[in-house]
């Protein structure tokens, strides 16, 4: 029998969904009746902290094992009930201009003897990745981000977790903001993609909810709380994402500092719209950011089942030879360019019957 060593990783800002997918990563990997089936045996090495675990972990030093964290079945058990993600994450970047450590990540993928990486993340760790991949290093792609922002998937880890959030602590909000008479401007995260603030304000029944996509008018915004309160509303809910701007304005930023991808932190738009509709129509009105709250908590059912299928599904329980090169297109996602990096997908279209599992995980234990 073969054998072939994965490395996974996730990177960027944590959310709900990661573990669950690391676990089913690891059970498909690692059953019994697919090893068999597959003539090929996996072992799955966790690397903490995203790509910042894989240019410290240099195996020709004494400390590369605190980077690494072999995972099976038994370790993995209870993971998919977890929030956050128990490999740790980073926002390293490793091709950055100003710190290119893309060497050392090349030479430690090498010395550790991974036959491929399973990246979890967004535009940025996924980036590196599609780099990695042009460089000759195998990379599976699974999709996460909250802003649910990238291309060529239909859905990305977390956002309905963190969507869920924003309903249930526009919730919370209604209760003061209708003993007080009060206005409340609730900023979500998204920095170029609306989907948080739209879906979320829709799902919460929101008065009005503002996008990075459509710049809005601050006058528009003051007339149609002053039409409500003349109808007889008696508070207002209005959510904006914190890449949302006033027409002929720019993006409200709370840091002028950049992190490695040159990316600004965002906010501040929700203190302004506040102070904006205080002065122009006299009510009270108050700002709240819900920041990180969005990624934090145990994972909703949703994003549990999209962890595990994007986890356990025929992307790598297929996988004759882990590290070959191959074209395929996938059901639940698109292949990159280079074809050596595709998303974790439902099933893949061009591979022979022969390739594909006669049944699925489903059955094993959890």
């Amino acid at each position: 029998m073969r054998k072939s060593r994965i490395g996974i990783l996730t990177g960027g800002g944590d959310c709900a969904g990661l573990n669950s997918a690391i676990k089913w990563v690891v059970k498909t990997s690692l059953d019994d009746r697919l090893q068999r089936e597959r003539d090929t045996s996996y072992e799955i090495i966790g690397i903490r902290d995203g790509w910042k675990g894989l240019v410290a972990a240099d195996p020709s030093r004494g400390d590369a094992q605190e980077w690494l964290m072999p995972l099976d079945q038994n370790v993995v058990r209870t993971w998919d009930r977890l929030g956050g993600t128990m490999l740790g994450t980073s926002r390293t970047n490793p091709y950055s201009p100003k710190n290119d450590q893309s060497r050392k990540v090349l030479g430690n993928i090498q010395g550790l003897g991974l036959d491929a990486i399973v990246a979890i993340g967004g535009e940025d760790t996924l980036g590196v990745a599609s780099k990695l991949s042009q460089e000759g290093v195998s990379v599976v792609a699974i999709p996460k981000t909250i802003d649910k922002d990238l291309w060529g998937t239909d859905y990305a880890l977390g956002f309905e977790t963190a969507l869920n959030v924003i309903t249930e602590e526009i919730d919370r909000l209604r209760t003061t903001a209708g003993s007080h008479k009060r206005i409340f401007v609730v900023e979500t995260m998204g920095r170029t993609a609306g989907w948080l603030a739209l879906e979320g304000g829709e799902s919460a029944g929101a008065f009005i909810i503002l996008i990075p996509e459509y710049d809005f008018s601050v006058q528009k915004i003051n007339d149609l709380v002053l039409e409500g309160r003349r109808q007889g509303a008696r508070y207002e809910i209005i959510v904006v994402a914190e890449g949302a701007k006033p027409s002929g304005g720019g993006e409200f930023i709370r840091d002028q500092g950049e992190d490695s991808f040159g990316h600004k932190i965002l906010g501040g738009i929700g203190d302004y719209l506040a102070t904006e509709i205080s002065g122009a129509t006299k009510l009270e009105t108050r700002s709240l950011v819900l920041s990180h709250l969005q990624r934090g908590g145990a994972p909703c059912a949703y994003d549990r089942r999209m962890g595990r299928y994007f986890g356990s599904l025929r992307s790598i329980s297929s996988w004759p030879v882990i590290s070959a090169r191959w074209s395929a297109t996938a059901t639940a996602g698109l292949a990159l360019s280079p074809l050596r990096i595709s998303w974790a997908g439902s099933a893949w279209s061009t591979w022979p019957p022969s390739m594909i599992p006669s049944a699925t995980t489903a059955a094993a234990p959890s």
